[in-house]
């Protein structure tokens, strides 16, 4: 699973990642994102890869009820994802990257959920496998833009922490899935030594405009895992 992250890299990293198009733009930093807010995301819809802002929890394009009755589609797993309802034709037709900083998963701590932040090895940035649609609002025809992270099963390293993890795709398999080339061989979990881990401070568990800084990221004192929190 993963149901908060952060998105702290500039325009330029983005663009020399990604080879994203378009004029700069100013990327503001964030650091505790969660479910149904917007994130930036990256998509080519056939004339070069450009970044868009788009809410994060999937709504199909025939979706016909109102925004509040969507489920939580801010996860698909790579398992299902090809046939499920919500996501089978996003999966067929509107392949995106969501990049990111790092993510964030509980264990059982004394006192509460203990948040860990997990970030590439190499301090790069991380593509996110995610699928994108465009839905009408049947009531106001308001056109909205949303996404899914794509997540498989975890593999031994991350497994201590959660049964999931987002899936990180590697940059040979980038552009096959922007491209609609690439199939669910590619939704693996990450090698082991992809990822790097440290607990964080426990203001993490309460997303919201006061709880949105580069604290939030930075190491503190913790107890070794008891026990993953599976969810």
């Amino acid at each position: 699973m993963c149901g908060r992250f952060t998105q702290r890299y500039t325009w330029a990293e983005v663009h020399a990642f990604l080879s994203v198009i378009g004029a700069p733009k100013n990327l503001r930093p964030r650091y505790n994102i969660a479910p149904t807010t917007e994130v930036d995301v990256v998509v080519d819809r056939g004339q070069g890869r450009e970044v868009l802002s788009m809410r994060w929890g999937l709504v199909p394009v025939w979706w016909k009820k109102a925004l509040k009755d969507v489920p939580s589609t801010f996860n698909a797993r790579a398992e299902t994802v090809s046939d499920k309802p919500m996501f089978r034709d996003a999966f067929r037709k509107r392949r995106c990257v969501i990049p990111a900083s790092g993510f964030f998963e509980w264990t059982d701590a004394a006192g509460g959920k203990q948040p860990h932040y997990f970030s590439a090895a190499d301090g790069a940035i991380l593509a996110f496998a995610g699928l994108w649609d465009r839905w009408t609002d049947p009531a106001s025809g308001e056109e909205r833009l949303s996404c899914t992270i794509i997540v498989s099963g975890a593999n031994d390293w991350m497994a201590p922490y959660h049964d999931r993890m987002p899936v990180l795709l590697a940059e040979r398999d980038i552009d096959a899935w922007l491209a609609g080339e690439a199939g669910t061989e590619v939704l693996r979990p990450a090698e082991e030594a992809t990822l790097r881990q440290w607990t964080v401070s426990r203001r993490v568990n309460r997303p919201g405009a006061d709880d949105d800084d580069p604290v939030l990221i930075e190491p503190v004192e913790a107890e070794p895992p008891a026990a993953a929190r599976l969810l």
